[in-house]
This record gives C-alpha cells, sequence and structure tokens, in this order.
C-alpha cells in the first residue's frame, strides 16, 4: 500500500515503530492524516469546504510532541515546517514575518518535488554525462559528405567513413572503461557553467518586502550572462559535476512550482511549537501581553485560511494542517485568543513519561539511544553490549534526575548515556582495538554515574 493511502490503523503503528506511548496523540494525528486523503477523493464540490482539524498538543518537553509531527510527515511524504512561536515576538518583529512559516512550507515542498524529479531523470541525465566525457576523451568524427570519384580508386568519403567506424568502435571501448570505473582517474577539460553573477544587494532593500526582494534579485540573476569556463578535473570529478547539469537541463523548473505549490496547499504541515509563550497568562504586564496578542492575531489569519505570496507563486493556506504544542507550565489554552482557539478544535494532552516509558525507549524504538551507540562502535569493530540491569538503571537515573530538576523529558537519556559512555568512545580504538566485546552491566552503570546521583545540583549535566 502506498503511503499517502495508509489507514489510520497503519500510521499509528508506524509511529509506534519511533516513538513510545502517547497513543491518543498518535491517534489524532492519524485520523487527521487519513482525512487528508478522505477529502482529496471527495468527488462533489463539498471537498472544497472540508477543512482540516488542526491539533494542539500539551505537554512537558520532551515528550514526543515534535517527533510525532515530523515522523507523520515523513510517513506522509508531505512538505513539513517546524516553527518556534516565541520568535515573532522577538525585538523587530513586524506582522508580515509571521508569513515566512508559509514560505518556508513552499520552499520545502519545491525541494521535495524537485529531488523526486531528479531520480525520474538520473538515468536519462547519466547517459548525457556519459556522452559529454567521452566526447572530451575522443571527439566525434562527423558524417562524411558522399563524394563520387574516379572507377577503381577508393574515395574520400569512404576513407571519412572508415575514420567514423573507427572513431566509433574507440569510443565504445572507451564508454564500457567509463562505465566500469576505469577512466575515473583520468584528466580531462571540460566546460561548466557559471552562476550569473553576486547576490545583487540593493540600496533601500527596508522599503521592500522579503518576497519583492527575492524576486527582483532573481529577475537580476537571469539577466546576468552565464559565462561557460572550462576546468581540468578528473572524470570522476567531471561525472559529479556535469551529472547536476544535466538533471537540470531535464527538468522543467515550472511544472515542479506549479506540483510542489499543490502539493503545500492540500499535504503541507505546519508545526508551531512553543504556542504558550504567545499566550497572555505567559507573561503579566501591558507591554509584553499586548506584543504576545499582536502575535496571536497575525498567526489568526494564516491559520484560517489566507493568500501568502512566495517566490514560487500564490498559495492558499485554507488546507494545511496546523499542530501547535506548549508545555503550558504557566500559561492555560484558554489564555490564548478565542478565536485561534477555535482554529485548533482537537486538543490532546501527552502524559509524563514513567521509569517503565525510559525503560521501552532504550530499547524499541528503531533509532533507540542503545542501537544508535551499538551503531557507532560496530563501525569501529568493537561490540557494544548492554545488560538489561544496566537499562533498568540508566532508566531510573533518567527518571530520577528529571524529578529532581527540571523535567526536560526522554532527552534527559542522552545526557546519562553520553556520560556513561563518553570514556570507552574516547578510548576506541587506541585502547579498546577492533574485536573488542564491551560489556556494559549496572555495576558500570553505578561507577560512571556515581557523580550524577551524589550531585544534587546536576548543572553539569543539564542540555
Amino acid at each position: 500500500m502506498e503511503k499517502a493511502s495508509l489507514t489510520p490503523f497503519q500510521i499509528v503503528a508506524e509511529l509506534d515503530k519511533y516513538i513510545i506511548g502517547q497513543h491518543e496523540a498518535k491517534r489524532n494525528v492519524a485520523i487527521a492524516l487519513r482525512n487528508r486523503w478522505r477529502r482529496m477523493n471527495v468527488k462533489t464540490d463539498i471537498k472544497n469546504d472540508i477543512i482540516p482539524n488542526n491539533i494542539l498538543m500539551i505537554g512537558a518537553t520532551g515528550v514526543g510532541k515534535t517527533e510525532i509531527a515530523r515522523r507523520l510527515a515523513r510517513i506522509a511524504e508531505a512538505p513539513f515546517v517546524k516553527v518556534e512561536a516565541s520568535k515573532f515576538t522577538e525585538v523587530g518583529y513586524v506582522g508580515r514575518d509571521v508569513e515566512s512559516m508559509v514560505r518556508d512550507l513552499v520552499e520545502q515542498s519545491v525541494n521535495l518535488v524537485k529531488a523526486r524529479r531528479k531520480e525520474e531523470v538520473r538515468e536519462r541525465a547519466m547517459q548525457g554525462v556519459e556522452e559529454a566525457i567521452l566526447d572530451a576523451l575522443i571527439p566525434p568524427v562527423r558524417q562524411p559528405l558522399s563524394r563520387t570519384a574516379g572507377p577503381g580508386a577508393p574515395s574520400e568519403a569512404d576513407e571519412q567513413a572508415s575514420d567514423v567506424e573507427l572513431n566509433e568502435r574507440t569510443r565504445q571501448i572507451f564508454r564500457e572503461k567509463i562505465r566500469l570505473g576505469d577512466m575515473d582517474d583520468r584528466k580531462i577539460e571540460i566546460n561548466i557553467k557559471g552562476n550569473g553573477g553576486p547576490n545583487v544587494g540593493m540600496i533601500g532593500a527596508g522599503m521592500m518586502d522579503e518576497v519583492s526582494m527575492m524576486n527582483l534579485q532573481d529577475m537580476i540573476s537571469g539577466m546576468m550572462p552565464k559565462k561557460a569556463r572550462k576546468r581540468k578535473v578528473t572524470v570522476a570529478e567531471a561525472r559529479r559535476l556535469l551529472l547536476e547539469e544535466e538533471i537540470n537541463k531535464l527538468i522543467d523548473m515550472d511544472e515542479v512550482k506549479e506540483e510542489a505549490i499543490a502539493r503545500a496547499e492540500n499535504a503541507g504541515i505546519i508545526f508551531i511549537d512553543e504556542i504558550d509563550k504567545i499566550a497572555s497568562g505567559a507573561s503579566r504586564g501591558a507591554g509584553p501581553d499586548v506584543s504576545r496578542e499582536g502575535v496571536q492575531r497575525d498567526l489568526l489569519p494564516i491559520v484560517e485560511g489566507s493568500t501568502v505570496n512566495t517566490k514560487h507563486g500564490v498559495i492558499r493556506t485554507d488546507h494545511v494542517l496546523f499542530i501547535a504544542a506548549g508545555a503550558f507550565h504557566i500559561a492555560k489554552p484558554s489564555d490564548l485568543i478565542p478565536e485561534l482557539q477555535g482554529r485548533f478544535p482537537i486538543r490532546v494532552e501527552l502524559s509524563a513519561l514513567t521509569k517503565d516509558d525510559f525503560i521501552r525507549i532504550l530499547k524499541e524504538p528503531r533509532n533507540a539511544l542503545t542501537k544508535q551507540y551499538l551503531a557507532l562502535l560496530e563501525a569501529e569493530g568493537v561490540e557494544l553490549v548492554f545488560e538489561s540491569e544496566a537499562i533498568d538503571e540508566l532508566a531510573h537515573l533518567a527518571f530520577e534526575a528529571n524529578a529532581e530538576m527540571e523535567n526536560i523529558g526522554a532527552r534527559r537519556l542522552q545526557t546519562v548515556m553520553s556520560r556513561l559512555l563518553n570514556e570507552i568512545l574516547f578510548d576506541v580504538p587506541d585502547k579498546i582495538p577492533a574485536g573488542t566485546v564491551v560489556r556494559i552491566d549496572a555495576a558500570l552503570v553505578k561507577q560512571k554515574l556515581s557523580d550524577l546521583i551524589k550531585n544534587k545540583n546536576l548543572s553539569e549535566y543539564i542540555l
């Protein structure tokens, strides 16, 4: 089954491979993703009126909010952008900057579509590159014009035809050598197209918005002549340099932009993190509150559905899926302006991680930290073995550290794992050679992390 048509059950199963727990959040994002496929397959005009149910995730840092959204985008192969809402409250903030998240989404979509098109034309491009390298090694002989000669005498055309055949045979021999990599170290001279020139700075650019500025720079860059320059490189390097050039010739960028905008409109996901930082309850006092409420009002039209100009074209945000997240330690979701609250109808509270969750996080996900360190040391030929008691002790220490100090969720595991394995990672391969088996048991964990247990301040280990 294609990823785009996965059922909610299958989407949750995919998320379970990387994220432990948080089943309610997974269920809701799975439904939101499946609803997109359903909307695209609606046959009547009501299709345009079906808007996505945006999601508000509430939970402490490190419980999996961002990871759920990012993995969801990968499952859907959809354009994805993460933005911190708090950045819009910085000094020098202007209202139109909120639209930058939509422009970033379109840019991401263009990159996705272009990458797929590159793979589609890669084989054809390789053939063109092969011919260009052959032309540099063995220049082709042109087919001769037919001329008549006296009886019994070989004509000039016959001699030239013989040269053409010889040239073609030689080229075929070299073509095989290029494909086998036998010619990779051979130096050849090729023509490389240069850029149109450096980026052009504009006097008085402050009077123009970002989109107009980018479009003007692109137009001026396009008017600059692209001079070809000769370079002497190896065949291997020439293959790399010419391939990108050849691929760009075969891709129609107008089609790419058109498809990318449609993809961003119908499948794009924007993840707005730290939305609690722009809630009016996040800070008391007139000045900051006015700024925060202003940011909310600037976000509102984008989340509601509006038209945004980008360098690649105009995009409507009516069917973009917005997932917002925040810890809401100080502020509450009800501190957001009512209009913005209404645009996030699905609210999910993510649970805090327990010691058992930490044990599962260390063992089960495909990208579990233990598996990452196993892979790193395997590259050196060293085998790393974690005993069950050691994993239990690591989970216990991480949980205790979160309870004693700031709760940073699963990120605390990176702190304790790094502290545990730093000395081993430093000693490989000088003191611990390839072929060694390194066992991590509970006693070693306690020995290495004894300072972490004793030091209640833990300032050295806070991320």
